[in-house]
């Protein structure tokens, strides 16, 4: 298992075209995927999942990738995160 801190710099944080956005690129993958805010774990794969965690601009959220390809996912979920989503 490999994981990574993240803080979310979009102006709206996870709402549903960010939470989008993470799903579909954790569906490509074969490794599950979690993330983790305030002690709340939820199934990355899982739109509800990531969008239960109402998490706001200046969220800190943690990353955690397990399985065969999860470096190349963890990466790439990561940057999604750093650049704002594409957002802004």
């Amino acid at each position: 298992m490999i994981q990574k801190e993240v803080t979310l710099l979009n102006r709206l944080g996870l709402h549903v075209r960010p939470a989008a956005q993470f799903t579909k690129i954790a569906g490509r993958y074969k490794s599950d995927v979690f993330l983790v805010r305030d002690g709340m774990r939820v199934n990355a794969k899982s739109i509800m999942g990531v969008m239960m965690l109402a998490a706001g601009k200046g969220s800190k959220l943690i990353i955690e990738c397990i399985g065969e390809d999860e470096a190349p996912l963890l990466n790439e979920l990561v940057q999604l995160v750093e650049n704002k989503f594409h957002e802004d």
